[in-house]
């Protein structure tokens, strides 16, 4: 017997294919593309949600919050029906006016004049690190030797965290983003590590943990005025320390492997430097390091013509919207002559990260180092991909570099 679902969906283009599928996560393109040639809204049968692929509708929905809202989770569990593993994001997972509060709290955090006075340390730190990895060797991997290793040496001292246990950071996050994909065997082979994860992190956010200095106690001290509470005040430190470290990791990662493959993008960077943010910004809409988040409609919502039912859950693939081409003029190409603004890797709307202008500086500091010392960047072998059930993840990125003379 056709299930109510399957009923409601058959005027629908209806897919069996698993976005969640290894081969799907480490090669996501065919299937968006299919996706989006199949119309504005699919049904997506083996998970029971609908899909949307296309820039315009996705745009649309991350801006509307009132009808495609958060708090029943961004991932495929339906918070109204099922426990959280872990107490809801107030960022991600929170809608207005309940989201309000610590967004407005972080967005004067993280606001220009901060940044400014980051600009200059997160400068040394580049270079330090680049003339490091360039003294030891031409050949390496960019992945864990830079993409990685930056954020992991400069965000955690602008939110205060202590030098010990910040292996742990990037762990933690690939266990969140994969929570938000099916029960599958990727979240299975984190099982075993959530209770130690979580409870590591979770001691991270107290105020007694973190530095007198950072954005961490400037949450706190946010909570002492009254801004927040003292129960939100480590949820927002716990949003920093999940979101601020695996997307921007993953997005430098994009930039070194489009440069690496796209030379004469680098020559382009090299000769007019300030084009690295616009090269950040370009590879997060050619690569999508996050590639999907869900959202739950709130009423019977009609999305081009197509009525999604009130409780629906509706993924949205952000990294087919980036390289839509009824948006994206030759989307498929890693373009610095691009305006990439617009794009939706970093959300839209109300949700839209607070935290795009850290990553945005850190990547600058990055890429203005390395465009100072580095001639050439090209492959020396097969990049590999980590699959996660929302991230586009990198596991190694094998490079070789020909540094100025």
């Amino acid at each position: 017997m056709m299930s109510e679902a399957l009923e409601r969906a058959v005027a629908l283009p209806v897919s069996d294919a698993d976005p969640f599928a290894h081969e799907v996560l480490l090669d996501p393109e065919p299937l968006h593309q299919a996706l989006r040639e199949a119309g504005p809204v699919v049904y997506l049968s083996r998970y029971d949600v609908h899909a949307l692929a296309r820039y315009e509708h996705v745009h649309a929905a991350l801006a509307d919050w009132q009808h495609f809202e958060s708090g029943s989770g961004v991932g495929l569990a339906n918070f109204r029906h099922e426990k959280p593993w872990r107490p809801p994001s107030l960022l991600l997972e929170a809608d207005p006016p309940r989201h309000d509060a610590p967004r407005r709290v972080l967005s004067e955090i993280l606001a220009p004049p901060a940044l400014r006075r980051l600009r200059t340390r997160w400068a040394a730190v580049a270079e330090e690190l680049v003339d490091q990895v360039l003294r030891d060797a031409t050949e390496f991997d960019a992945f864990v030797a830079l993409a990685e290793a930056f954020p992991l040496r400069a965000f955690p001292d602008a939110v205060g965290l202590g030098p010990d246990g910040r292996e742990n950071l990037l762990p933690y996050g690939n266990m969140a983003f994969n929570a938000f994909g099916p029960r599958n065997d990727l979240v299975a082979a984190d099982a075993h590590r959530v209770a130690e994860l979580s409870a590591w992190v979770n001691a991270q956010c107290t105020r007694e943990a973190l530095s007198a200095d950072g954005f961490g106690a400037q949450i706190w001290a946010a909570a002492d005025r009254g801004d927040l509470t003292h129960e939100q005040a480590p949820l927002v430190v716990r949003s920093l320390l999940t979101a601020g470290v695996d997307t921007t990791v993953h997005g430098l990662a994009a930039c070194l492997y489009a440069f690496a493959t796209h030379p004469s993008e680098w020559q382009r960077l090299r000769e007019r430097p300030e084009l690295a943010r616009t090269s950040f910004d370009e590879a997060v809409r050619w690569q999508s390091p996050v590639q999907t988040f869900f959202r739950t409609a709130t009423t019977d919502v009609t999305v081009a013509g197509t009525v999604v039912p009130r409780g629906t859950k509706i993924l949205m693939f952000l990294g087919a919207a980036n390289r839509d081409p009824g948006r994206w003029h030759d989307p498929d190409r890693f373009d610095l002559t691009r305006d990439p603004s617009g794009h939706v890797g970093f959300g839209m709307g109300p949700h839209q990260c607070v935290g795009q202008h850290v990553a945005r500086l850190e990547a600058e500091a990055l890429l203005t180092a390395l465009a100072r010392r580095v001639q050439r960047i090209e492959l020396t072998g097969t990049p590999h991909r980590h699959p996660n059930n929302t991230l586009r993840s990198w596991a190694a990125l094998p490079v070789r570099v020909q540094t100025v003379a």
